[in-house]
């Protein structure tokens, strides 16, 4: 079994320090297009935003009011914040049609990987807590993806710069990514197969039962909630198992193996039966052990190489704030048995 490399060690995988960042402006400079126009008799009295949409329709026109008022837009050299102001005949109207923080989001941001293997066709890192894998809404700067786009030069010609599979922001561990296009066609279908072994360890709400057990349910969107995954009979099949570690007076350390990859699935699988994650309030469950996250870490990874065929495996350690969880749970066990073993 060919294990991972570890010296040297890796360095913690951690976002940019916002303040050393460029702003939406600087890194858009110079792709910056200028307009300009004079307002016409036919204009004269009208709200500069439906002037300024008349300069630039090919944008919405919300697009266009954002622009306003982060003040791309000047009358007579003068700059202009508010969308509804009438402007005259004759006036200079110069507008800088800055890119969007969705066309800049994918972009190269050097980012210390903690990658624990890596050659040409695949790496495999350990995501923090906190890392955002795929940039989005609120997140467009900073992701595991502007890493990997900066650390080499083949991850901007691959969908989603080679990520494979996903761990969620507040989720810790392993993740593979190809570096090339026949590496990630082999890793999709290998995961599409079940073929990638992949196993969490997590602290869950309540007393598990000692018996390993499955959890198999559907899941899908959840039609009260956007935000939140949840079991409809409309839902994906997804199939989680679960291995009891440790059994605490209220909470259990446990093992899971993935057999489905859906989205939240062992957050949503272990809150259908009762035991949310400690720390993961979207389904239920209540912080403990100063956790402020879920407490959930990816970590085993293993599978065949996608071009050699090898195996690979890898493991991660827990990271310190669950490791101090892990440790205290550890503790609360020991007790609760030694009290078990004192009574009649």
């Amino acid at each position: 079994m060919v294990q991972p490399s570890r010296d040297p060690a890796p360095q913690p995988l951690r976002e940019p320090d916002p303040a050393l960042l460029p702003t939406e402006e600087e890194a858009a400079e110079s792709e910056v297009e200028r307009r300009r126009t004079s307002v016409s008799a036919e204009q004269h009295a009208q709200r500069l935003d439906k002037v300024v949409v008349s300069m630039a329709g090919e944008f919405s026109r919300n697009h266009l009011q954002g622009l306003i008022e982060r003040g791309h837009v000047s009358v007579d050299g003068r700059v202009m914040t508010t969308a509804s102001r009438k402007v005259l005949a004759g006036q200079a109207i110069e507008l800088d049609l800055v890119p969007t923080q969705e066309s800049l989001a994918f972009r190269p941001e050097p980012l210390a990987l903690a990658i624990v293997f890596e050659d040409d066709d695949l790496l495999v890192v350990d995501k923090p807590v906190g890392l955002v894998v795929h940039p989005a809404a609120g997140n467009w700067s900073g992701t595991l993806l502007n890493g990997l786009l900066a650390h080499h030069a083949g991850a901007a010609a691959l969908p989603r710069a080679g990520i494979v599979h996903r761990l969620d922001k507040d989720t810790s561990g392993l993740m593979v990514v190809a570096k090339t296009l026949a590496a990630s066609t082999a890793l999709v279908r290998a995961i599409a197969a079940r073929e990638v072994h992949r196993e969490y360890l997590a602290i869950a709400q309540g007393r598990l039962p000692v018996q390993p057990f499955s959890v198999e349910l559907p899941i899908g969107r959840d039609p009260q909630s956007r935000v939140r995954m949840a079991v409809v009979g409309s839902g994906k099949p997804a199939r989680t198992d679960v291995e009891v570690l440790l059994r605490g007076a209220a909470a259990s350390g446990v093992r899971c193996v993935l057999h489905t990859g859906r989205t939240h699935q062992i957050r949503v699988h272990l809150a259908a039966r009762g035991h949310p994650l400690v720390g993961d309030t979207l389904y239920g469950g209540h912080s403990a052990f100063d956790l402020v996250r879920q407490a959930l870490h990816a970590a085993r990874l293993s599978f065949a190489h996608p071009i050699s065929g090898l195996p690979l495996a890898f493991e991660a350690p827990l990271p310190e704030d669950l490791a101090r969880a892990w440790r205290a749970l550890e503790e609360d066990a020991a007790s609760v048995d030694a009290q078990a073993a004192r009574r009649p």
